[in-house]
């Protein structure tokens, strides 16, 4: 959300500090609206939500503390900073009990009062953020319902259960579509730190230069376009989980600053000297190999014996087939009420197909085709004809780019890597995992081909 969209309520009964604030806000482009006492604050809440409310402690008729036991009795989700002049400890005290995100005193540090502010909003959001995913692990990826009765998957439930009960960094690997962020889900909702934050990254999607900052937050003026002080997933996973997908694809030099993290507890922003201290549990996926890539020399041997505390490794969709019927009727049920259909289920053939296909995508990709399947069918049972993406196999590498005696080697080579990208429908990850290589060569070799 940006900062246009964002109302802020000022409170304040005195006439020019609360002319000043509004000028102050409306410039950092907040949408700014006024009350003079407490009672009218009441009345603004009333009528509309506000992102934030900026309250003067202090006020003739109704005081700060008397508004804020009313607003946070009518709508408790909206941040509350107070303001005051005076510096009393009983009312700061007072304040942060009924309910006040943040305590500030006159006269304003404005750099700060920003800063809170979007803390308090930022805080806000992940929370509401974090109430509607686990509501969704609730339903559908908590330990108890995550759907498998195969030998593999019950294992992987019982060792998912444990990591839940302790506090150990895991290290989770399989397939790309597998579901390892619904385990890393699974696991953080199923432990002590389950009120706390869930903040999630994936490695891939973030480029080098930004990766740091991403993680570590970074103060402002640290690089071109840091206009003001960021905090980073370290900051915001603060006493709960950080699931950071994807790890393999992190730089060597990305690795030493987490390691570090992991190692010391703490940490300083990009351009920053402050020492943060952070309380934070790591969850760590890779759809490779990552021993392989420490002998290769791509992986810190050190950070990987750090992350790989817990190994939860999650089986292929076609090395559990026993599972197939169970996640078919599972997404079946889900996508036809989504799609207000009353299909009962799926024809003997449509079956077989889903039980002989070879699901290069997993569970991801059953996920689609069942979907898929239901939005075409105008029958009461979902026919082979109606699973339209599973007509035809994937080709195998093999026949992708047969090698001719007549072509260059780098030729055959750039024509692999693009039918191998057009295979794995522009995802480059999955292209890499085909392949054998890591995400940094393959952009390395499109780069050298010039291949966008």
């Amino acid at each position: 959300m940006t900062n246009t969209a964002r109302e802020i309520l000022v409170v304040d009964d005195d006439n020019g500090h609360r002319t000043m604030l509004k000028t102050l806000l409306s410039g950092w482009g907040y949408r700014v609206y006024e009350a003079d006492d407490g009672s009218k604050a009441i009345e603004w809440v009333r009528s509309r939500p506000f992102d934030l409310i900026l309250m003067d402690i202090r006020m003739v008729k109704v005081s700060g503390l008397e508004a804020l036991s009313v607003i946070k009795g009518m709508n408790p989700a909206i941040p509350v900073i107070i303001i005051t002049a005076y510096s009393s400890v009983e009312s700061a005290i007072e304040a942060m009990k009924k309910g006040a995100y943040e305590y500030l005193m006159k006269p304003l540090d404005f750099e700060e009062m920003h800063m809170k502010m979007e803390q308090a909003m930022e805080h806000c959001r992940l929370k509401e953020e974090n109430r509607i995913l686990k509501e969704i692990i609730g339903e559908h990826f908590d330990t108890r319902n995550i759907i498998g009765k195969s030998p593999s998957m019950i294992r992987l439930l019982e060792t998912t259960s444990k990591a839940a009960a302790s506090d150990a960094t895991v290290l989770i690997t399989g397939e790309s579509g597998t579901g390892k962020e619904m385990i890393a889900g699974a696991i953080h909702f199923n432990s002590t730190r389950e009120n706390h934050p869930f903040i999630k990254l994936n490695c891939a999607a973030i480029s080098e230069g930004l990766l740091e900052s991403e993680l570590f937050g970074h103060e402002r003026g640290a690089f071109t376009g840091a206009v003001r002080r960021r905090e980073g997933r370290f900051s915001q996973a603060h006493r709960g989980t950080l699931f950071l997908d994807e790890i393999s694809e992190m730089s060597m030099a990305m690795q030493a600053k987490l390691l570090r993290v992991i190692q010391e507890k703490e940490f300083t922003r990009v351009g920053g000297e402050e020492v943060l201290t952070v309380d934070v549990r790591i969850i760590t996926a890779t759809n490779r190999d990552l021993l392989a890539e420490v002998q290769q020399g791509n992986f810190r041997e050190d950070l990987y014996y750090r992350l790989n505390v817990i190994n939860l490794k999650v089986p292929p969709l076609r090395e559990r087939r026993e599972d197939i019927p169970l996640l078919a009727e599972h997404f079946l049920k889900m996508f036809s009420a989504k799609n207000d259909k009353a299909i009962k289920g799926f024809t003997p053939q449509a079956m077989d197909r889903l039980i002989r296909y070879r699901w290069p995508g997993n569970v991801r990709e059953m996920m689609n085709a069942v979907e898929s399947a239901v939005v075409l069918s105008d029958s009461e049972y979902i026919s082979e004809s109606d699973l339209s993406l599973l007509h035809a196999e994937l080709p195998s590498l093999e026949a992708v780019a047969p090698v001719s005696a007549d072509l260059p080697l780098e030729e055959v080579e750039k024509t692999t890597i693009l039918k191998t990208l057009e295979i794995s429908g522009g995802n480059k990850s999955e292209a890499a995992r085909k392949l054998g290589i890591t995400r940094a060569t393959l952009h390395k070799k499109l780069k050298k081909y010039r291949v966008q």
